[in-house]
């Protein structure tokens, strides 16, 4: 328990914004050792507030080394290349191409760095009519189907409240680095690592694929029903103070709901005793439901639900989610002291390894925060050497 899976592992991290960085995140509380490069005027990410450092950045980038390099300067060139040459895995999520027109695409490193595993996240990946296309995550989700199938029947397409692509294509990445990592361990050569965001959310439509094959007439978008109105009862029902989410997947759920809520009427329904039937009239059984649920608050309907083996859930708001007592427990939020922005709760780690120890989960580094110790003590440069640099911008 005295080490991490990844310990020793040396990732250089040019991720930006949330897709690169989430995967390096993940290598980092794994246990390897992240150095953040960004250009001498901050990732995109700083631009999104005028002084300090936003919270996206300071969540995403926790227990990393930072430096900055301008990678269009020669100089700059020659430095990264000195930094990939002792490196493990090098993370990036530039637009396609973009590493290849500074010079430091995958042939080129690999030829400085034979082991090197180069990891590249994309909006559509190396190849394909659109791999050479800009794509953030509200393109992604509109390429992939994902804002056609979210939102209320009668509502036009909407973007998900979350960014599925950036973080569904950072946690493939990451998956994708690890298998290199161990395949490296039997051939002892590094290779390219790529896996791109529309690639990693289209399986997600699992059940709009099933609409689609078994020929229904669903509509794309169902609310907080089923995805493919396969399940009832499966919706969000409001109570005294919000709404909780409530579904049966078998008989016996829905039987105990109905004990549950005074209702035994309903189980004793023909019309409600199979879940088909069920799905048939959805909405008396909705109705039903949702008569009971107004009359209580969501933590009473999660007690009495969970007594009986309903499943159930508050719908929480980001605050509540950012102080639940369980995300807490599991170390997921956790509070640190950031030297600029005070204290704030960042996420921790969703990988558990029984026999690897926790993560110690440090603050995200401020801009070129680690500049001296990097350039000095891993590459060697003097004190004046790393002043010329600075004055010349390339860091």
């Amino acid at each position: 328990m005295d080490q991490q899976a990844l310990e020793d592992v040396d990732v250089i991290d040019l991720g930006q914004i949330y897709n690169g960085a989430y995967s390096s995140l993940m290598l980092s509380y794994l246990g390897a050792d992240v150095t953040k490069v960004e250009p001498p005027f901050g990732e995109p990410l700083r631009s999104r507030v005028e002084e300090g450092e936003p919270a996206e950045l300071v969540m995403l980038n926790s227990t990393k080394d930072g430096i900055t390099l301008n990678l269009k300067e020669e100089r700059g060139k020659e430095l990264f290349k000195d930094l990939v040459r002792d490196a493990d895995v090098l993370v990036e999520n530039f637009a396609t191409g973009t590493m290849e027109e500074f010079g430091l695409g995958y042939d080129t490193l690999s030829e400085v760095n034979p082991e090197l595993i180069y990891a590249h996240g994309s909006g559509f990946g190396e190849d394909g009519p659109k791999s050479d296309r800009l794509a953030m995550d509200l393109i992604v989700q509109a390429e992939s189907g994902v804002m056609d199938v979210t939102g209320n029947p009668e509502d036009p397409p909407t973007k998900t409240g979350i960014a599925p692509g950036d973080f569904l294509g950072g946690i493939h990445l990451a998956a994708g680095v690890m298998a290199a990592l161990y395949q490296r361990e039997r051939t002892g050569e590094g290779q390219f690592v790529e896996a791109s965001m529309q690639d990693a959310v289209y399986p997600s439509l699992m059940s709009q694929l099933a609409n689609y094959y078994d020929d229904s007439d669903t509509p794309p978008r169902t609310g907080n029903r089923h995805s493919s109105l396969a399940k009832a009862p499966y919706n969000a029902y409001e109570a005294e103070d919000g709404y909780v989410a409530i579904l049966c997947t078998s008989d016996e759920h829905w039987e105990s709901l109905c004990g549950a809520i005074d209702r035994e009427e309903l189980a004793d329904d023909e019309r409600f005793a199979s879940n088909v039937g069920r799905v048939e009239h959805m909405e008396t059984i909705d109705d039903a439901i949702e008569e009971w649920t107004r009359e209580h608050s969501r933590e009473e309907v999660g007690s009495v639900l969970s007594a009986a083996g309903v499943p159930c859930g508050s719908v929480q708001s980001v605050e509540e989610v950012i102080h639940d007592p369980h995300l807490e427990r599991r170390e997921m939020v956790v509070e640190i002291d950031h030297p600029t922005e005070g204290e704030i709760r960042v996420p921790g780690s969703p990988i558990r390894l029984s026999d690897s120890k926790a993560p110690d989960i440090e603050p995200s580094p401020t801009k070129g925060e680690d500049n001296v110790e990097v350039y000095r003590d891993r590459l060697g440069l003097s004190d004046d050497e790393i002043e010329r640099l600075r004055s010349d911008g390339v860091i």
